[in-house]
């Protein structure tokens, strides 16, 4: 498979200002340590130090300085790795404050500073011109004719990678210079900066950085100069952020110097979230110049060697990415997304003037969610009735669920009801010629004819109550079409359609340890602990025989491959490697295993997908059929099954 991903580094070398000989040096030194990196950003003016002042007037210093270019340059023509360093640049009777693209042992353009703050503790006015009009020039420097102004783009094709630059204040103002280089195609974005430290400007810097790479789908790197500048009236700090698509990569700041900050950065994920936005507008009025900007590893890699190199250089990969890290984060998550379930039921309620809500209780997570949906909705709505029914199914119900069904319907429902289904599921098997008894593995119809009853007989206990169906399936149930058509498949309004397995058990509990009622905590929390089941075939002494995860395959890896398909667009190999890295205990055979059987399932369940009845949005991932996923139901699953054969 193609290999997407790239190492980028900020550097923050030892500096003396004004020196130039020793500042090149510095620089030198660490494009050659750094040699397997793609880019290196150094900080604003790191060539000659930021705080010059008025040695900025120097000719002595400014020819230094652009000779130096050249000498930087060279080092960068052993690797493939593209360097942009801060340089002053004369043009034309004005002094420019320059972001300098060295690859492939050339100069191969300088971008100037667009926005020169003079303001507060910032001077710049004194010494430099706002190179925000300069476009479509070019400079001799040392014999050779530089592209030279702000429209201006290093791009490798090998890789995919398009690098722009913009230089300090340029962040800091509305219509960011480097909005416009993202929509003429740049992917990753350097800044040189030299920003002082005051109180409570690293957090804002951070905020800033973050939200810009997430507004323009890009890298970004932001780098700037450290305590090695004249402290004469400011401190400056060495702040490094690296970020992907609004996510921290890596930060640092007040380190011991040299410092080199490091991440690894994935450009084929930020391709497809451009692709998929069809609002990124495109700017062809940039001039592009050819460097060499290297993958980590080799330009192809197969599963096992991508999944190394993911390890290598530490990328953070969640386990469970529906789940957010972290207690706090996560109970705020849980509790937003209950929130926007309730929502939506209440407002189909108070849409339709149905205020009865029918909900059958299975005493597992998926019904036990929507009741609380249900409940929480009634808040919203006071005068909303929950008619709560359970379904058991003689000798297939365990008594474990079944008293955990009818205790949580006791605490949240207005009424509830038991209907045995054992009679009619018989009465139907019969009538169809089919044995009264489960027939063993693969009897889907006496399986099936379970859920089908118990739809049907919520359906007409609607329709004699004057009520909604309030539906229970998951998210991951219907990627992996782990539910019966028609059956629990359907109803009135879904309520968690898009609400992942993984995710619904912490919403489960996150609802028992705030829910202020020690009797429903103890029930919700002995939910949690069962493990995952329909309850279609006999129970072992009246203990739970059918366990889901050993017909499917584990939940977790299951949301894991459905994530990165849907959210990221990964082709089947590389969601396996990303499978590797955050599951570390798998073999590859085991994780190729699961994917292969991932794919197949999905594949050929799409036909449950199409006729989905409504159901809230949550998350970034959803299956609608009216919303974010759209695909034939007779689709073939062999080009990605062979993507995964192809990349052993």
């Amino acid at each position: 498979m193609k290999n997407h991903l790239i190492a980028v580094a900020g550097v923050v070398p030892h500096m003396k200002v004004g020196d130039v000989s020793y500042n090149t040096q510095e620089i030198i030194k660490a494009i050659k340590e750094q040699a397997d990196c793609g880019v290196l950003v150094f900080p604003e003016l790191s060539i000659t130090g930021y705080t010059c002042a008025d040695l900025f007037g120097s000719d002595l210093l400014l020819q230094a300085s652009e000779n130096a270019l050249f000498q930087i340059a060279s080092a960068t023509s052993a690797s493939g790795v593209t360097a942009v360093v801060g340089v002053p640049i004369r043009y034309d009777n004005a002094l420019y404050n320059c972001a300098a693209i060295l690859s492939e042992g050339s100069v191969k353009a300088l971008i100037p500073k667009s926005y020169v703050p003079n303001y507060s503790e910032f001077y710049e006015c004194r010494w430099f011109t706002s190179g925000k009009k300069v476009k479509g020039k070019t400079i001799f420097l040392n014999g050779e004719e530089i592209p030279f102004g702000v429209d201006l783009l290093a791009e490798d094709k090998n890789t995919g990678a398009v690098l722009g630059a913009e230089i300090c204040e340029d962040l800091w103002i509305p219509d960011k210079p480097s909005t416009h280089a993202c929509l003429a195609g740049a992917n990753i974005i350097a800044n040189l900066s030299t920003s002082d430290e005051i109180i409570g400007k690293e957090e804002y810097r951070n905020h800033l950085v973050r939200q810009q790479s997430g507004a323009c789908y890009c890298a970004y790197i932001y780098v700037s100069s450290g305590t090695d500048e004249s402290s004469t009236d400011l401190v400056f700090s060495g702040h490094t952020i690296l970020s992907q698509s609004g996510s921290l990569r890596g930060e640092s700041i007040f380190p011991e110097y040299p410092h080199v900050q490091r991440a690894l950065i994935d450009l084929g994920s930020i391709m497809h979230d451009r692709r998929r936005q069809n609002t990124f507008e495109n700017d062809l009025s940039y001039r592009r110049v050819s460097v060499r900007i290297q993958a980590v590893g080799e330009d192809e890699v197969d599963i096992p060697g991508l999944a190394a190199l993911l390890k290598k250089f530490e990328y953070p990969i969640a386990r469970n990415p529906f789940v957010p890290a972290g207690d706090d984060v996560r109970d705020a998550r849980c509790r937003k997304i209950l929130q926007i379930q309730a929502n939506g039921l209440a407002t189909r309620v108070r849409a339709t003037g149905i205020k009865n809500l029918v909900i059958g209780i299975s005493g597992g997570l998926d019904s036990t969610l929507a009741l609380l949906v249900c409940a929480e909705a009634r808040k919203i709505v006071p005068d909303i009735r929950i008619l709560a029914y359970t379904l058991p199914s003689e000798g297939n119900t365990s008594e474990h669920t079944y008293n955990n069904a009818t205790c949580l319907m006791k605490i949240l429902a207005d009424e509830t009801f038991e209907v045995p289904i054992g009679e009619g599921v018989r009465l139907h098997l019969s009538q169809l010629g089919h044995e009264l008894t489960y027939q063993g593995e693969g009897d889907i119809t006496y399986e099936n004819a379970q859920a089908r009853m118990r739809t049907y007989i919520l359906m007409d206990a609607a329709n004699m109550r004057g009520g909604l169906v309030v539906g229970t399936g998951d998210l991951s149930e219907l990627a992996l079409g782990w539910c019966t058509y028609n059956g629990d498949h359907m109803s009135m309004y879904a309520v968690n359609a898009s609400v992942p397995k993984t995710l619904v058990r912490f919403i489960c509990k996150s609802y028992a340890m705030m829910c202020q009622n020690e009797e429903l905590k103890d029930v919700l929390l002995s939910i949690c602990d069962t493990p995952i089941t329909p309850e279609l075939t006999p129970s072992e002494d009246g203990k739970i025989a059918q366990k889901t995860e050993e017909k499917i395959g584990k939940y977790d890896l299951n949301d894991f491959f459905l994530f990165y398909t849907l959210r990221y667009g990964f082709e089947p190999s590389r969601s396996a490697s990303y499978a590797m890295r955050a599951y570390p205990e798998l073999s590859q055979k085991e994780v190729v295993d699961a994917a292969g059987k991932f794919f197949k399932r999905f594949f050929t369940q799409q036909f449950k997908r199409s006729c989905l009845p409504d159901g809230p949005k949550v998350g970034s991932v959803s299956l609608s059929p009216r919303g974010d996923w759209r695909m034939p139901s007779d689709a073939t699953v062999a080009l990605w099954l062979s993507d995964l054969e192809q990349n052993p």
